[in-house]
């Protein structure tokens, strides 16, 4: 017999204070991404007007291992080429005429702080955001290098401080972080663990994937960015399988779906293997006819299987506010889906 999901424990104190350590800092997210830029806005006022006068740089290459989340933003924006190099070194041609960004959120990471040194060694121009006194920072040592300051472990709110320099530069989108902050309020109060689980939309989540293996999607970069986030922080908290793809990826997973047996017993959810799967579609408004299209061809999947569709969306006014609302929802129902199966 599989463990069992008790919902009273959605809203039993005792039980939810043994998830403190993941609802606090959920709570507090908002109050991060504002004293995050906010500590930071001398360095990137400094950083900016060191930066007048200078060429538009010939390319923008973020390094390191958090530069997928900058290339989600800034690819589709960027006006000059933009790069994402994950590993510990620089494209080869990456010199003087380019800007290099780094996130550091930890500010320990070893392959960020050898982009780091690689990029001063080459000449060229460097930002990082990382915690003042760190390995990554005392790499960024240099003429043309420049470190905005952050606190460790918050990779979306040194996120939001790198995209407010490059903001600033005309690099990057206006990614607001006021309303990134108050996106993050908003989903903290509206999932808080003293909300009844009858409005609490984490809380309803967490219920509906109950008995379910999650097959999360999002349409665009940044949704299935958030889905994949999503997806590590439902396995991480309950331990079971959770799937994070493309259209292409999940298709066979419905199509593969038998009908439900409808005399099961409904109080014997099975293994991984048994749970029939739900279908969580990650909308953050983005409305491309190709996105419009695969979503409506796994919508017909799930209901040809009959397979649960469950929607997160978010009308924040940005496209980095939407991706922080959907990942704060989503991390925590997984949070309470972890509390209901006493994890």
């Amino acid at each position: 017999m599989a463990e069992q999901f008790d919902d009273s424990r959605l809203d039993d104190e005792a039980a939810l204070a043994s998830a403190d350590y993941v609802l606090r800092p959920l709570a507090e997210a908002g109050a991060r991404v504002r004293r995050e830029v906010g500590a930071a806005g001398e360095a990137i006022e400094q950083a900016v007007a060191r930066a007048e006068g200078d060429v538009r740089p010939r390319a923008v290459v973020a390094a390191g291992p958090d530069s997928r989340l900058l290339r989600s933003v800034l690819e589709p924006w960027c006006p000059v080429p933009f790069v994402a190099w994950p590993g510990p070194s620089l494209p080869g041609w990456a010199g003087s005429l380019d800007l290099v960004v780094v996130l550091a959120p930890e500010g320990s990471d070893t392959g960020a702080a050898s982009a780091v040194a690689e990029a001063v060694r080459r000449g060229c121009r460097v930002v990082v955001a990382c915690p003042p006194k760190s390995v990554v920072a005392e790499h960024a040592v240099g003429r043309d290098s420049t470190v905005l300051p952050t606190s460790p472990g918050d990779q979306l709110a040194t996120a939001v401080v790198m995209l407010q320099f490059l903001d600033r530069l005309d690099l990057g989108p206006n990614s607001d972080p006021e309303a990134v902050a108050q996106a993050l309020d908003d989903v903290a109060i509206a999932c808080s663990p003293y909300r009844d689980l009858a409005v609490n939309p984490a809380k309803m989540l967490a219920i509906a994937l109950a008995d379910s293996t999650p097959l999360l999607w999002g349409g665009s970069v940044l949704a299935a960015r958030a889905a994949r986030r999503v997806a590590e922080s439902i396995r991480r908290a309950s331990g079971r399988t959770a799937l994070a793809g493309d259209a292409e990826h999940l298709l066979p997973v419905l199509s593969a779906t038998k009908p439900p047996d409808l005399f099961a017993d409904p109080f014997d959810s099975g293994e991984d293997g048994d749970r029939r799967p739900a279908l969580v579609v990650l909308d953050d408004g983005a409305d491309e006819p190709s996105i419009r299209e695969q979503r409506g061809r796994l919508t017909v999947a799930a209901q040809d299987h009959r397979v649960r569709v469950e929607t997160l969306a978010s009308d924040a006014p940005n496209d980095v506010a939407r991706y922080a609302a959907l990942l704060a929802t989503g991390t925590y129902a997984a949070a309470y889906l972890g509390v209901g199966l006493r994890r």
